[in-house]
């Protein structure tokens, strides 16, 4: 079988790409949130190289592998923001399960080779599921070395010991403590919006393994309050006063009727307070209410804090991501010996 690569042909490839991007992703996305993404990006990207010779900027490259027929058998994006860590690239790289072993693999990481060096990158980032041991040594024979590992959980609503989480008791200390929990859609507007950013803006980086930069407010705005899923009474917000002191945020997959923590974070003097366990309860509250089936999250699996109470509130363990990096001369290198 002879398979070849091509770039991606828009609008007409969005429903086969969704087709084979949901047989890697662990949330289904549909060809109308592939074309929303887009929408939001630059069209033309710009790269350079930075005081210290390291790749900055942004800029990104996308391939499809296809059969002779003209199906989409695989699928390479390669690509950085301007806040990604300078040097790096970050890289999906998917191919159909019937498919793989042959050739569209190594077609794909070497377009992303190629495309990488010339711009002057330095290393090279992905993930693979830590149950798909062929994907992380494909990786691995080709100069990849694991980085991080982070975990998956789900809590299924249906499941819920109110008596177990004792989630009354939790959230009337904290209130009579002096906070006060509220959402986004309370608090609507640029003023509101901003106060959160900023506490994004110093929790975001304490996360392990979090790494570049925070991106600006308008970026920040676009990816994390223009999401698909996204409403601002799924926002919760705890404050002392007006000051905003702990977020998390819970998107909905109108596909699965499941929910989804796309953040939690808590200003640093305010740690320690469990404050992150009140806000995941009002999150499982809020979810209850709306009849979801879940709730999944990802954690670091440095993260102790969040990976304690997620299991105090009855989150089941699932399937991680290995979070693999590579220098970029090396991988090349490798390239070219086989």
């Amino acid at each position: 079988m002879s398979i070849e690569l091509r770039p991606l042909r828009l609008p007409d490839d969005y429903e086969a790409l969704a087709a084979l991007v949901n047989t890697y992703w662990s949330e289904p996305c549909t060809a109308q949130r592939l074309e929303e993404d887009d929408a939001k990006l630059y069209k033309v990207g710009h790269t350079y190289l930075d005081e210290n010779g390291l790749l900055a900027g942004y800029d990104r490259t996308r391939r499809v592998a296809v059969t002779e027929q003209d199906v989409i058998v695989g699928y390479a994006w390669s690509w950085r923001a301007p806040w990604t860590e300078p040097g790096h690239l970050n890289n999906t790289l998917i191919v159909a399960g019937d498919y793989r072993r042959q050739g569209a693999g190594q077609l794909l990481f070497e377009h992303v080779i190629d495309w990488g060096t010339a711009l002057g990158a330095t290393t090279l980032v992905t993930e693979v599921w830590d149950d798909h041991p062929d994907a992380l040594q494909f990786a691995e024979r080709r100069g990849f070395a694991v980085e991080r590992h982070a975990f998956q959980s789900v809590l299924k609503l249906d499941r819920v010991d109110p008596e177990r989480l004792r989630e009354a008791e939790t959230l009337k200390r904290l209130e009579s403590g002096g906070l006060r929990f509220l959402t986004l859609a309370d608090e609507p507007g640029e003023e509101s919006e901003r106060k959160l950013y900023e506490l994004y803006k110093e929790t975001l980086v304490d996360i392990p393994g979090y790494t570049g930069e925070v991106p600006d407010f308008q970026e920040w705005r676009k990816w994390y309050l223009m999401a698909e899923g996204y409403a601002p009474e799924r926002v919760i917000i705890a404050a002392d006063g007006d000051n905003y002191v702990g977020v998390t945020n819970v998107l909905h997959n109108r596909q699965t009727n499941g929910m989804y923590h796309e953040y939690t974070g808590v200003k640093r003097a305010y740690r320690g307070r469990k404050i992150a366990l009140g806000l995941k309860i009002k999150a499982m509250l809020l979810a209850k209410e709306r009849n979801a089936a879940y709730i999944r999250t990802d954690n670091d699996s440095m993260n102790a804090p969040i990976l304690r109470i997620n299991r105090s509130l009855g989150y089941e363990p699932l399937r991680g991501t290995y979070r693999l990096t590579a220098k970029l001369g090396n991988v090349a290198r490798i390239a070219a010996r086989n």
